[in-house]
C-alpha cells in the first residue's frame, strides 16, 4: 500500500496517526515549550507528543489539505498560522492558502491586493475584511502576496448565510444563477455527528429555528469545501493550507467531512488549539492558552442571545443588502 492509500484510509482521512506512533517516543503531554501567555504555542501529535513544526511537515508533504483550527482573535493561535505558512514555503511546499475570513464574491478584491492593484484600505473595505483583519489576518496575508502565493477566498458571503439562518435553505431557490455560484451545489443537513454536536451547543431558540442555524453552520462549511476541492482539482500539484474557526473543522467534521464527500480520495490533516494536551486525539494539537470565559453571568448570556436575534432582523434578504442600524 503506498503512503497516500494509506493516508486516505485513515480516520476522516487524518495523515499519518500511524506514522506517529511508530517514530516517536511515548506520549510525553508537557510541552518543550512553555506556555505562559497568549502569544505561546506548543504543536503536539495526536499521541500527545510535543514536536516541531519541522516534523510536522515532514509527516504532512503528501497531504492535500491541512485544516487550521482557530479560536478568532487568540494571538497565539494567529501568530502559529503565519510562522506554519513560513514553513511551507521555506521548505519549498507547492502551498496555497484558503481562508474564512474572505468570502467567494469577493476573490477578485483579494487577487488585486495581492497583484499590487490596489491598497490594504481597499481590500479592507471593498473586501468585507473582518474586523481583526489587521490584527489577525494581515500577517498571513502578507506573507502570500511577499511569496506569490494563491490565497482562496473559500466561504459563502455572510448575507447570504444569514438568509439561509433566517429562512431556511429555500432561500437559496431565491437567487439568480450568478449569485447561487457564491454558494456550494450540495448543502447536506442530514443527520451526522455533526449535527449532533450542532444542536448540543443550541441552548435557544425553537427546532424549525435550530435546523435553519444549522443550515447556515454547513453551508460554510460545504461552501469552503467545494472551494478547496475545485482549486486542488484546478491545481492538482498543490497543497491547501486552510484556516477557519476551529469548530468547523475539529475532530475531521464540518468542513473536513465536506471535502471527503465531494473527493474521498484526498487526505487531510488537522491541527485544533486546546489547552489541554490529550494522549489520543484525531487531529494535532496546538497548545495555547485558552481564551477567557466570555460570560460569567447567565443573565449576561441571555443578553447577548437578545441582541444577537436582533441583529437577525438587519439584512434584506430579497435585495442582499445589509440594513444600517440607526
Amino acid at each position: 500500500m503506498t503512503k497516500k492509500q494509506l493516508l486516505s484510509t485513515l480516520s476522516i482521512g487524518f495523515a499519518a496517526l500511524g506514522l506517529l506512533s511508530g517514530c516517536s517516543s511515548p506520549a510525553n503531554p508537557k510541552s518543550t515549550n512553555a506556555i505562559d501567555t497568549f502569544y505561546d504555542f506548543q504543536l503536539h501529535a495526536p499521541s500527545g507528543q510535543a514536536m516541531p513544526v519541522s516534523q510536522f511537515l515532514e509527516q504532512v508533504k503528501s497531504v492535500d489539505v491541512i485544516l487550521v483550527g482557530e479560536w478568532h482573535t487568540h494571538a497565539g493561535v494567529h501568530h502559529f498560522q503565519t510562522q506554519l505558512l513560513k514553513q511551507f514555503i521555506k521548505h519549498k511546499h507547492n502551498i496555497a492558502l484558503s481562508m474564512e475570513q474572505f468570502s467567494r464574491d469577493k476573490q477578485s478584491i483579494v487577487d488585486q491586493y495581492l497583484h499590487g492593484e490596489i491598497g490594504e484600505q481597499t481590500l479592507i473595505t471593498q473586501g468585507n475584511a473582518w474586523p481583526n483583519y489587521e490584527s489577525d489576518y494581515r500577517p498571513l496575508i502578507e506573507v502570500a502576496k511577499t511569496h506569490n502565493v494563491d490565497v482562496i477566498a473559500s466561504n459563502a458571503p455572510k448575507i447570504m448565510v444569514q438568509c439561509i439562518a433566517r429562512e431556511g435553505l429555500q432561500y437559496l431557490d431565491s437567487l439568480d444563477k450568478d449569485q447561487r455560484q457564491l454558494v456550494a451545489k450540495t448543502i447536506f443537513t442530514g443527520e451526522s455527528a455533526y449535527k449532533q454536536k450542532f444542536m448540543a451547543s443550541m441552548h435557544h431558540g425553537t427546532e424549525q429555528q435550530n435546523e435553519q442555524q444549522y443550515a447556515a453552520q454547513v453551508t460554510w462549511d460545504e461552501t469552503m469545501a467545494e472551494s478547496i476541492v475545485n482549486y486542488l482539482k484546478a491545481n492538482p500539484t498543490k497543497q491547501v493550507m486552510h484556516i477557519a474557526g476551529m469548530f468547523h473543522t475539529e475532530g475531521g467534521l464540518g468542513t473536513a467531512s465536506a471535502i471527503l464527500k465531494l473527493n474521498p480520495n484526498l487526505t487531510i490533516a488537522v491541527i485544533t488549539p486546546t489547552e489541554t494536551i490529550t494522549e489520543n486525539s484525531p487531529d494535532y494539537q496546538l497548545k495555547v492558552i485558552a481564551p477567557p470565559a466570555r460570560y460569567v453571568q447567565k443573565n449576561h448570556r441571555l443578553e447577548a442571545y437578545k441582541a444577537l436575534g436582533k441583529r437577525k432582523n438587519t439584512i434584506d434578504c430579497d435585495s442582499l443588502t445589509p440594513i444600517k442600524v440607526q
